[in-house]
């Protein structure tokens, strides 16, 4: 079908009538529908806002002050060493336990004093068992094949230490040339003490074997004691009394807690942070910010880590013979980190906590007035709390008496 032109216009005209309409109609709708709904109501109105400081203000009169004998310190921008609190394991020093062993083969008989309990505290030399050594073709064999072990053993022990006391004083001349450090002295120092051990150890394990080996020739074997290698603990007892025994078969240990090691793992990414030169403070898991008694040396270790965890381990010397901590024992390190930083500082004893877990310190805006704010601690090193939000430098708070003030503001004072 064939449309004129002179039919286009009508029809074009009548299309922009009904679309006009039907516009008109939807805006009428919408207006309507909009018309009826309800304004939304606020869930809550606060007819006079006030904000923290003001809820927080103390307006004391004179003799309050004077009862309780404020003391007020300003906030400080200082320079301070940084420092991180991580989590420790203690752990025997590689080196400090020794699993004594049978020379030959035999049957145990404990000392005449008692039998060896494992948590035992053992002096140097003390006889904990006396071997009633086997006299066999096959005994004789393996005291000749032990004798020859031991001298091997002493020969090596002797090497070792002589290595170690060329490198001891190698880092002597070097402290004293200023081109060396104390810690290398004193790493030095520890190899030379741990070689002569094992030399000592060594030495009578082979003087054992030659007095029974002269013995068996001359047809008068005596029982052989057998001694703790090294003051200690008995970490573990593994024979009895009248057990038959062969060659080489463990009979105890000895672990000497006199020093310890601190296992601290670090996550990788904080590293490079940390001073690896400088000392550790040791503290137990509860200890108070600042209050990690303990120093521990910086010491090389044999290399680990934890991959699933993300971390490294480093390891720390500890002098633990009025410390008192056993391994196993979870503790607290505090690390230095390189590098100083300028931070707010207060004193320790400025800061308060809520029962939320809130620090806060009082700042003194008056003669007689005081705001408490709110303050975000980053760490404490001795007895400075530095801070990663609080006042500006230069603000008065008060450094004694805080909690007080605290106990009348809520009123749990006296």
């Amino acid at each position: 079908m064939n449309i004129s032109r002179n039919a286009l216009p009508p029809i074009f005209f009548a299309l922009l009538i009904v679309g006009g309409c039907g516009a008109t109609w939807w805006l009428l709708l919408a207006h309507s529908s909009g018309a009826g709904k309800p304004p939304p109501v606020n869930p809550a109105v606060v007819a006079h806002p006030i904000k923290e400081p003001q809820l927080n203000t103390i307006a004391l009169s004179d003799e309050a002050v004077k009862n309780l004998n404020l003391q007020i310190a300003a906030v400080e921008r200082k320079s301070l060493p940084r420092v991180r609190v991580y989590g420790g394991e203690v752990m025997p020093a590689i080196g400090k336990s020794v699993i004594v062993a049978a020379p030959l083969t035999g049957t145990l008989r404990a000392a005449a004093d008692a039998m060896p309990r494992a948590g035992e505290a053992v002096a140097l030399g003390r006889v904990l068992f006396e071997l009633l050594p086997l006299v066999t073709p096959e005994g004789r064999a393996n005291l000749a094949a032990a004798k020859i072990d031991a001298e091997g053993q002493v020969k090596s022990a002797q090497t070792q230490w002589e290595a170690a006391q060329i490198a001891l004083n190698r880092a002597k001349k070097l402290l004293a040339g200023e081109a060396g450090s104390q810690r290398a002295v004193d790493e030095a120092q520890a190899h030379v003490d741990l070689a002569k051990e094992n030399l000592d150890a060594a030495k009578a394990r082979a003087a054992v074997l030659d007095k029974v080996a002269g013995e068996l020739d001359d047809g008068t074997a005596a029982p052989i004691p057998i001694a703790a290698p090294q003051p200690g603990l008995l970490r573990s007892v593994s024979a009895m009394n009248g057990q038959s025994v062969p060659a080489g078969a463990p009979l105890f240990e000895v672990v000497n807690l006199d020093s310890v090691w601190i296992r601290v793992p670090v996550y990788v990414g904080d590293a490079t942070e940390v001073d690896t030169a400088a000392k550790a403070r040791i503290g137990n898991l509860t200890a108070r910010p600042g209050k990690y008694e303990h120093a521990a040396r910086p010491i090389a270790a044999p290399p680990t880590a934890n991959a699933a965890s993300g971390t490294l381990d480093m390891y720390y010397e500890l002098d633990n013979r009025h410390a008192g901590y056993r391994p196993g024992q979870r503790v607290g390190v505090s690390l230095a980190l390189a590098g100083a930083a300028d931070s707010l500082t207060v004193p320790w004893s400025a800061v308060i906590h809520d029962i939320y877990g809130g620090t806060w310190v009082y700042e003194a805006t008056g003669p007689r007035e005081f705001v408490r704010r709110r303050v975000v601690v980053r760490y404490v090193i001795g007895d400075a709390a530095v801070l990663a939000a609080g006042p500006p430098a230069g603000a008065e708070v008060v450094a004694a008496g805080a909690a007080e003030l605290f106990g009348t503001e809520t009123g749990f004072s006296k």
